[in-house]
């Protein structure tokens, strides 16, 4: 007697029924709501509740030494900050250095990762040279560009006036004239290497047979550089410009150590320390971080709008 053979199910009985495909996006669903969960809570930990603390303190009239002890004033400590004169100089000043040192590092970044990306000798070192200045930290780069630009003892200044540029040394970070300069210069020196490496990946993802075969064509050289390489880098870009536009308006560290007291590189993290912590003014404080906050957020947002960078990420 020979043993009775099982038929294969038929396509159609493989094929998962409506309420079949309704259980799995449920459970994939809840799974993703699990993965997600943890994060979402260290997110609420470190990010929303202090931002929501400051925001609520912004209404308040609360001081430092006792932050228990407030009472409800609305929007007055806003409208004393929008009166206050400071706080648009401090506002020009973090543009002025936002638009200035961001340009610089852009074109420099992109010319030196065009460089680094050939196949000349020695690329290796000059990948790890430029480097340098972005693995020092912002605090020991103030200090050491502070004694270099020492107007008696700073090397800068001695070899100026060795080859003759100078008559006798400038004091470059207690000039009024001159700070902002220098805080910008030392910021392009020290964050043009983070520009050339998202610029440097994003040219390595360029195909090479693109520019094989438009130089094949006779395509000259800016050619190939306007019609491919730009385009085809335009979202490394627009990512890199981004993440620099947003540390530049937040910039505090360099300026603060270089000059914490001269009202001319006063950027709007400097205003709302000092009125938070110099002034103990624990309301006002918060209302110019609420402001700050404001301010990164709309121009991140005007940034992303203007570099297309949600439809550079979909395509």
């Amino acid at each position: 007697m020979t043993a009775p053979v099982e038929l294969a199910p038929s396509p159609s009985a493989r094929r998962p029924t409506r309420q079949g495909l309704s259980r799995l996006i449920i459970a994939d669903r809840r799974a993703a709501w699990a993965f997600l969960a943890p994060m979402m809570l260290v997110i609420a930990a470190v990010a929303l509740w202090p931002l929501g603390r400051t925001f609520f303190f912004s209404i308040t009239d609360a001081f430092l030494d006792d932050p228990r002890n407030y009472s409800i004033v609305g929007i007055a400590n806003f409208l004393e900050i929008l009166d206050d004169r400071s706080w648009w100089v401090a506002v020009r000043n973090t543009l002025t250095f936002t638009v200035i040192s961001v340009s610089l590092e852009t074109g420099l970044g992109l010319a030196i990762a065009l460089l680094v990306n050939q196949a000349i000798p020695g690329r290796g070192l000059v990948r790890a040279a430029v480097l340098v200045p972005w693995s020092i930290p912002v605090v020991v780069s103030a200090k050491i560009w502070e004694w270099m630009l020492n107007d008696q003892f700073g090397i800068i200044n001695t070899l100026l006036v060795g080859i003759g540029v100078l008559d006798k040394g400038v004091a470059w970070t207690a000039n009024d004239g001159l700070i902002m300069g220098v805080v910008i210069f030392i910021d392009v020196w020290m964050t043009t290497p983070f520009m050339v490496l998202l610029i440097l990946a994003g040219l390595q993802m360029i195909p090479g047979e693109l520019f094989e075969a438009a130089e094949v064509d006779g395509i000259p050289a800016w050619k190939r550089f306007w019609s491919i390489t730009l385009p085809l880098l335009r979202p490394a870009l627009g990512v890199a410009i981004l993440f620099r536009v947003l540390d530049a308006l937040r910039m505090f560290d360099l300026a603060y150590v270089l000059s914490a007291s001269n009202e001319n590189i006063m950027t709007v993290s400097i205003y709302a320390r000092d009125r938070l912590i110099s002034f103990q003014e624990l309301g006002t404080g918060s209302a110019a971080s609420s402001l700050v906050f404001l301010l990164v957020a709309l121009i991140a947002i005007l940034l992303m709008g203007l570099l297309r960078l949600d439809r550079a990420a979909g395509a």
